[in-house]
């Protein structure tokens, strides 16, 4: 545990910022690889993937007690603790009170989360690297369309119509999750230039096709997740159809987070199922991530199409630029 305690020792105050405090899951830690400590705003979350002893929650309570006396700025404490353990997931709230609604920012941009319902807390911390390069390459495109694939709370959506956009399409299953990405567009002023489609996409090539051809495809689906993407069978159904979705010279954003699955199985699927598309390079990711073999961490590869029309079987009439 002395890790994690030196970790909030560390920790300086982050005011309403989403971010990572602790990864012990990167295995940098021995010892400490079954937990995770994020500050969510004035909220700080310890997860746990296995049980935790009782002397090892007072510890981190006393931590973080100290942490707040040293910061009589910040907030007082409020700290929830969530075991995942044998596909369950036990939230609790140990000390202060989780504010409703409870919004964060992260690099300025105002997002809903919801730390006491389920695993996914409404922003996967660990594609900020993502998001930022999202807004970068639109800055410098403007104008440009998007499809988002596998939305969720759409948070490149709105990174997207910030940095210039001129449309985002979100696709994904869950209706409730593009309700909270909608109050998100909300939340930071975006009025209009983003469509939510709350639909199965391998049962909606229609529609994704015909608001196309996009200049930007972020793909960044569940690695596992039964009735709607499993990474070993789906991203292959999902990039044969890639090439024809993107503009002449567009660009794609492939997402997997699988410990399993290394960038080279993503790489070899695109080189199989997309040949026409140029890889780019793996974007790294937040340093606070860093794991002991970065093949099991989130991989972010990005590539990009021909500057001329793909043919009817998605692949490419000419060479390949950079």
């Amino acid at each position: 545990m002395q890790a994690l305690i030196d970790a909030i020792a560390t920790a300086t105050p982050s005011g309403d910022e989403a971010r990572r405090i602790f990864h012990g899951r990167g295995g940098r830690h021995p010892g400490c690889e079954h937990l995770a400590l994020d500050a969510w705003g004035p909220v700080w979350l310890l997860t746990s993937f296995a049980p935790l002893p009782a002397s090892d929650g007072a510890a981190v309570h006393a931590a973080l007690q100290q942490w707040h006396a040293r910061h009589p700025e910040a907030p007082p404490l409020c700290w929830v603790l969530q075991i995942r353990h044998e596909g369950r997931a036990e939230t609790t709230v140990m000390a202060g009170q989780v504010p409703e609604p409870h919004v964060v920012t992260e690099a300025g941009v105002r997002f809903r989360v919801h730390l006491l319902r389920g695993q996914n807390h409404g922003l996967f911390l660990d594609m900020a690297e993502g998001r930022a390069w999202v807004r970068a390459h639109l800055a410098a495109r403007p104008g440009a369309r998007v499809l988002n694939l596998f939305a969720y709370t759409c948070a490149f959506s709105v990174v997207a119509r910030q940095a210039g956009a001129a449309e985002v399409v979100n696709v994904d299953m869950s209706a409730a999750a593009l309700s909270t990405g909608q109050h998100n567009h909300r939340l930071n002023g975006i009025a209009g230039g983003a469509s939510f489609l709350a639909h199965d996409l391998f049962s909606s090539w229609g529609k994704v096709t015909r608001s196309g051809p996009y200049d930007l495809v972020v793909a960044d689906p569940p690695s596992y997740q039964k009735g709607s993407f499993v990474a070993t069978k789906d991203y292959a159904r999902l990039l044969r159809r890639l090439p024809t979705l993107l503009a002449p010279g567009g660009h794609a954003l492939l997402c997997l987070n699988a410990p399993e699955l290394g960038p080279d199985f993503l790489a070899a699927q695109v080189a199989e199922h997309a040949p026409s598309l140029q890889p780019l390079g793996r974007l790294p990711n937040p340093p606070v991530f860093a794991d002991v073999d970065e093949a099991r961490s989130l991989k972010v590869l990005v590539y990009r199409a021909a500057d001329v029309a793909a043919g009817a079987d998605g692949r490419a009439a000419a060479a390949l630029s950079a």
